[in-house]
Parts: structure tokens; sequence; C-alpha cells
């Protein structure tokens, strides 16, 4: 294809996750599509997917180009832009000395990187991009022939309300916590009229209620205008007490409805601090859900791990 531009637009199943898997890439130039590619895994997950699509596509391509790469996986984009190089100087570890998950994929695609003029781009999946959607169509029709035709039918038709990122910020939060060794990590994946930003660490704690407040301070923390926010997450406990407790533990000056004082209360204050500055909506997601991005911020939050 010489060096003329090309965009590139890739996806990753999105479940379930782990299991049978499919990725797909459809090459676009002038607006018109010129290929396109699939394929399938029996033993997969989302994220390995995601990059199996982006690395499937440039090891197709028989001489260097300059490509712009659309995804809609935040993972994606910023683990081969930004966490590789810290991923590479620890050998191979992340933050918390722990192996980076999908080394293999990781290795191969910065080899590719090395053969093309690579323009990273993001784009929300599910927010009617022509070229996204289609790519979406072929991971999810490949992953079909893994899976039984009957059986991805039957997922295919839930369709879950999609986040509005256009009038609100969206904020998908995942933790992982160890209660053998009391350690978390956390991650959170914010979105907002076309702009991903995807934030994480790892941190001593008591639980995994506690790692998840601490995660829900930190992404609200980042917001430097006071915008509507939508809160993705699969807590209960952070939900309950976002839309029901808040109020009567201020009443009582931090106390529980039995005169006890409130678990993780220095966390509960900075949220409640920061609800009165953006209007909040709490949305509880079943642990097994649709939303992509819910789904990275767990996977995100494993490599922080």
């Amino acid at each position: 294809m010489g060096q003329s531009e090309i965009a590139i637009y890739t996806d990753g199943a999105c479940s379930p996750n782990p299991g049978s898997g499919g990725w797909a890439a459809v090459f676009v130039r002038e607006d018109k599509v010129v290929r396109e590619l699939s394929g399938q895994e029996e033993d997969a997950t989302n994220n390995r997917m995601e990059l199996t699509a982006a690395l499937r596509a440039l090891q197709s391509l028989p001489g260097s180009s300059r490509i712009i790469l659309i995804t809609d996986s935040s993972y994606l984009k910023n683990g081969i832009t930004q966490w590789i190089h810290s991923w590479k100087r620890r050998g191979w570890l992340t933050a918390a000395r722990e192996p980076v998950k999908n080394r293999d994929l990781w290795e191969a695609l910065e080899q590719e990187m090395r053969r093309h003029q690579i323009t990273w781009q993001w784009v929300r999946g599910h927010s009617r991009n022509r070229w996204n959607e289609r790519a979406d169509q072929l991971a999810v029709a490949a992953r079909q022939q893994a899976d039984g035709v009957e059986q991805s039918r039957a997922v295919s038709q839930i369709r879950l309300p999609q986040p509005d990122c256009i009038n609100r910020v969206c904020m998908f939060l995942g933790i992982t916590f160890s209660p053998v060794n009391g350690r978390g990590s956390w991650a959170a994946v914010l979105v907002y009229q076309g702009h991903v930003r995807a934030i994480g660490g790892a941190r001593a704690g008591r639980s995994a209620n506690e790692i998840y407040l601490f995660a829900a301070v930190q992404a609200l923390l980042l917001l430097k205008r006071r915008l509507p926010v939508t809160l993705y997450t699969t807590s209960a406990y952070l939900c309950d007490g976002m839309t029901r407790w808040l109020d009567g533990w201020q009443r009582r000056d931090w106390q529980t409805s039995n005169g006890r004082p409130v678990s993780n209360v220095q966390l509960w204050r900075k949220l409640a601090t920061l609800r009165k500055t953006y209007g909040i909506k709490v949305v509880l997601a079943k642990r097994k859900n649709g939303y992509c991005l819910l789904q990275e911020a767990k996977e995100l939050a494993r490599e922080y791990g």
C-alpha cells in the first residue's frame, strides 16, 4: 500500500469475558472500505482481542505504511502509547511488580510500530461511528463461530441504554482487592465528548469497598470544570452510599442509624464535598454487563495490581 495514508478501525468482541473471542479490522481509504479482516479464538479476553485486532491488521500490510489506527479500547491506546515505556523499564512488570498481562502481544505490536508510521486515535464505542460499528459487527460475527450462532444471537439481542458521554462526563470504575495481603488496585476510565482518559494505581486497603471509594474520589478530582457526571460501578456499597445514605450520615454527624461510626468516613467526607460540586448520577451495573468500558476499567485495574 506504499506510503499513502490509510485508516484502520479495529475492535474485539466485548463478551463473554473471558471466553470465546473475536477480532476484526476495517481498512478505509478516502471513506471507502478497501479490505476487511477478522478472526476468533476459543479462549480469550476482551483485551487480548483488542490487541490482536490491531496486531493482525498491521502484520497484514506488506510494506511500511502511514496509518491512522482507530480503536475504542483505551487499554490498547494508552498501553501502546504510554504504559509500555514504564513496563519495559521495569522489566515488563507493573507498578505493583506483577508481570504485565498480554506481554507477547505488546511486544509484537511494538515491533510493528517500528515498521509503520502510526497515529493512534480513540473513538467511543457504539457511538454510531460507521466504521467502528462495522468492525464491531465483524468481531461479533467471528466470535459467533466459536460460541455457536444461537447463543450469540441471544447475547446480541440484549441492548443496554448507551451512556450519554456528550452532555455528561462518564466515569467507569474497576477495582481488584486481595484480603490476604491487604492491597488493592483500581482504575477509572473517563469519557467526555469523544475524549478519553484512564487513570489508576495500587494501594493498601482494608476492603474492596475502601478501594472503590478511593477510585471514585480520584476520578472526580481529575475534573477541571463543573460538569454533570454519571458514575458507572458494580459496587452496591458505593451506589447506595451516594444515593441513599450520605444525607443521613451527615445529619447524624457521620454515624449510622445504629449509632456506629461510618466506615471509611474520610473518603465519604470527600465524596460528599465532591457531590456538591458535580451533579452526580450513579448507575449500578451487574457484574456480567454489556458496558465495554466498565469491563475495560476492571482489566486496567488488574494491570495496575
